[in-house]
């Protein structure tokens, strides 16, 4: 372990930080008022870990770093969040399709991201 996200309770004294420094640990402080921060993050690993890094064999750090940019870049513009009709993040919600000739002729097509592990669907065009 390199890192350790602590808030910034009085539960953790200057002595617990000095130990960590010792054992090459940095500690990073969670930022002030922001009580749900460490939540919001745990979900993020475990969305990452699920989605991404139970299902993919990484060679090195380089190949690490490009998955996790293009899962990263996938989960805020692609991927549909569990809120208000499974909107995306970065964008606004679309214009519902009420046609139901438009709706009998869809036409979806996907894209992979990371060989095949992401995918994304969208209307043709």
């Amino acid at each position: 372990m390199r890192f350790l996200i602590q808030d910034r309770d009085g539960k953790f004294p200057a002595l617990f930080d000095a130990v960590l420094a010792d054992a090459g640990i940095e500690v990073v402080l969670s930022g002030v008022r922001m009580p749900r921060m460490p939540s919001v993050m745990e979900r993020w690993v475990q969305t990452c870990r699920c989605e991404l890094l139970d299902w993919t064999l990484i060679w090195n750090h380089r190949h690490l770093l490009y998955a996790l940019r293009e899962f990263e870049r996938f989960y805020h513009t692609h991927r549909p969040h569990q809120g208000i009709a499974n909107a995306r993040p970065l964008y606004p919600l679309p214009a519902p399709i009420i046609d139901p000739d438009q709706i009998a002729s869809l036409d979806i097509r996907r894209r992979e991201r990371l060989g095949g592990i992401l995918r994304e669907y969208r209307h043709a065009a």
